[in-house]
């Protein structure tokens, strides 16, 4: 008797999901919503009577299932990058003008694609089995929202694939078609309650709801549109055919996209589509374009958090007049001023605005806004509210004339603006309120202090209930007001004592890191270690001293002296030291590194080594060398290890020496 239900089961999921494919993917349905309903039902009610037949990718599933007490962090196994914006032609043609030099070819062939008005997501899948998805996050590290991903009926549970990868993670956006979003409104209307502003915030906050069942019940949608880490899965030459093959795994790609050549094969598209925009069943604020062949991407690489091969040219914003009522000052989480517009409301682009960017003083200056004129708004690509000029002036009396503040707002630290930067910035690092949880994360992060178990949620709640001010105050902190704290156990918080505990004992490059300084990276906190051997020497050096430090010029010099300058940073430095936190001085570390087997050695390190990459990396820093990402002329070693990639043939065409594993832990025991 069990194979029958269990056939019918089958049939009825192979069913489900063809009309859920069919609604989403093709826009061709061939059933009511009644009768997919129906169907649904009939498949709930064969499960609950043989709950051996639920299987995890089952459409039963995606009805939502217990409420989450909060969403856990994600660290992405690849990090998902955003993209550079083009809003004029001409930045279009620089673009294409810069790939065409870097790569060193007549023509570029580029894959065009819509650029959707969502949320970017990730989905994991192992075997060919849905397993996580996570939002974008800070491109690093995103939220868990598994739970409400799977209601998503586009997004597939199971890949539609005879031998699936064993790891496949896919990037996409979530969003809502307008007809159910004008649907949702109309429920949203007849309950009397509040309708929602558009699509994009209404899916944001759909997929960030706790109880997956309140997120079913948006109807939202997913399109995919590349992929991060995977194992066992052969990846097309180019971007155009990737698109094709996550197609056929049954993922939902947008029709609207093309193969292009040149800028006018980009502009083509790009006005082809501004055209059929608003006929399009979903929103979009713009088009992407990316080099199609995935070997000239690898050779043009990346830039801060961008990629060099990749720019989304977006469409022109949508404007209105309002009152500019006054001007505000704003401290970002990294210390950035930003002057906001107070304005008398507007409806712009689906929402009201009340708040809108003017960025910094010398835009503010070079428009010519003071308070009270009547201001032109528009949503910078779609979603930022700024004040694009003035349409009328005011009175223009002298107190309409905005002046940037010399003391922070928040906490009175002084404000600094670089010579050559446009935006001014609290020196208050370390001390101000407004910077708080962000310096904490820092701080307390992997490459800074390596604090265990402090994630950006513990972090808000220690903030948040006064428990932390400041980087020492975790030093304080014990096993007994953790455990206070909302989802914090004796044990957990026994884990987060412990992490801090660890953390006493550091490096001094750490240490520095760790402290936040403007335009102090990782690297250069380790050649200012090694520099300087001692934070004392450090903190009392003048901007010439500093840029006695390798690589370290007039801007970086500057900040590191303004940074040691506000007494509240030097206050907080003496009383990590005086709560334990403690590192061996690197004068040895130095004269160690000045002599070594890498001494003034650039290396790269490619393929897997049987130490951690971060040790390798160590170890070839205290041994003098310097570590870089890409092959060039001017590598010295390449080290590589097991399943070495594009790098390792990079240096054999340059010429550049290899060495193995045994070869590279042989020379550092010379």
């Amino acid at each position: 008797m069990a194979a029958k239900p269990a056939a019918r089961a089958e049939a009825l999921r192979r069913e489900i999901e063809r009309h859920n494919k069919l609604y989403y993917n093709d826009a061709a349905p061939e059933i009511s919503d009644a009768e997919w309903d129906s169907l649904l039902k009939e498949l709930q009610e064969i499960e609950a009577a043989h709950p051996e037949l639920a299987t995890p990718d089952s459409p039963t599933q995606r009805v939502g299932s217990k409420p989450s007490e909060g969403f856990e962090e994600v660290t992405h196994r690849v990090a998902m990058l955003s993209l550079a914006n083009a809003f004029e032609d001409e930045d279009v043609e620089s673009f294409d003008r810069r790939c065409r030099e870097l790569l060193n070819v007549p023509e570029v062939e580029y894959a065009c694609e819509l650029k959707f008005d969502g949320l970017a997501v990730t989905l994991v899948y192992e075997n060919g089995v849905f397993v996580q998805g996570a939002t974008r996050g800070d491109g690093a590290v995103g939220e868990d929202v598994s739970n409400n991903l799977r209601t998503v009926r586009s997004i597939p549970l199971r890949l539609e694939a005879k031998k699936p990868p064993k790891l496949l993670e896919v990037r996409g956006e979530v969003l809502m078609f307008r007809r159910d979003f004008d649907a949702l409104n109309k429920r949203a209307e007849a309950a009397g309650e509040k309708t929602f502003v558009n699509p994009r915030n209404s899916a944001t906050g759909a997929l960030r709801q706790l109880d997956p069942k309140l997120t079913a019940q948006r109807r939202l949608s997913f399109f995919a549109y590349g992929i991060g880490a995977n194992e066992g899965f052969k990846v097309p030459p180019t971007h155009s055919e990737l698109l094709d093959a996550l197609a056929d795994l049954g993922f939902p790609v947008a029709k609207d996209r093309k193969v292009a050549r040149g800028v006018k094969g980009l502009l083509d598209f790009y006005k082809a589509v501004g055209a059929k925009r608003p006929k399009l069943d979903y929103d979009i604020d713009g088009v992407v374009y990316k080099v199609n062949a995935f070997a000239q991407q690898g050779s043009l690489g990346f830039v801060s958090r961008a990629p060099r091969w990749a720019i989304a040219h977006k469409f022109p914003a949508e404007e209105a007049t309002t009152e500019l009522l006054d001007i505000d000052i704003q401290v970002g989480r990294t210390g950035a001023i930003t002057p906001v517009a107070r304005l008398k409301p507007v409806f712009v682009g689906g929402t009201t605005i009340v708040n809108a960017t003017l960025h910094n003083e010398d835009e503010i200056r070079r428009k010519e806004i003071w308070k009270r004129d009547t201001v032109v708004v528009r949503r910078a690509g779609d979603v930022i509210p700024e004040v694009a000029r003035v349409a009328k002036e005011g009175p223009r009396e002298k107190a309409d004339r905005f002046t940037m503040p010399t003391k922070c707002p928040v906490c009175g630290s002084a404000i600094a603006k670089g010579e050559d930067e446009a935006v001014a910035r609290c020196t208050g690092g370390l001390f101000c309120p407004a910077q708080r949880k962000q310096a904490l994360i820092h701080f307390a992060g992997r490459r800074a202090m390596n604090i265990e178990n402090l994630g950006y949620k513990l972090v808000e709640q220690l903030v948040e209930s006064g428990l932390v001010r400041t980087a020492p105050d975790l030093y304080k902190l014990g096993v007994a007001k953790l455990a206070e704290l909302e989802r914090m156990a004796e044990k957990s918080a026994q884990n987060v004592v412990d992490g801090i505990e660890k953390s006493r004992e550091t490096t001094l490059a750490r240490f520095i890191y760790a402290l936040g300084i403007r335009n102090v990276g990782e690297t250069t906190s380790k050649d200012l270690a090694r520099h300087f051997g001692s934070l004392d020497k450090l903190m009392e050096a003048d901007v010439e001293a500093l840029q006695g430090t390798p690589d370290v010029g007039p801007i970086v010099a500057e900040s590191i002296a303004r940074f040691f300058a506000e007494k509240h940073n030097r206050e907080v430095v003496e009383q990590l030291r005086a709560a334990g936190v403690h590192w061996t001085e690197g004068e040895g570390a130095a004269a160690k590194a000045a002599t070594g087997p890498f001494a003034g050695k650039i290396v790269v390190l490619t393929g897997t080594l049987s130490i951690p990459r971060d040790d390798a990396k160590a170890l070839i820093e205290e041994a003098g060398g310097k570590i870089t990402g890409s092959v060039s002329k001017k590598t010295d070693y390449v080290v590589a290890g097991t399943e070495a990639g594009s790098k390792l043939d990079k240096a054999n065409e340059l010429g550049v020496p290899v060495l193995d594993e045994a070869q590279f832990l042989k020379m550092l025991d010379k």
